[in-house]
């Protein structure tokens, strides 16, 4: 830990992997959303 050095990090691998996280969660949210207009109309 002595020769750490403060905003030193490469963060690109966090970045990549919150944006992966974002990307998955549109995806879900998207799927949820037609799941649920598709059930609202099948039950009409």
């Amino acid at each position: 830990m002595a020769d750490h050095k403060p905003a030193s990090s490469d963060i690109r691998e966090h970045e990549r992997t919150f944006a992966g996280f974002v990307r998955a969660l549109s995806w879900a949210a998207g799927i949820t959303v037609a799941i649920l207009i598709l059930v609202a109309l099948l039950n009409a």
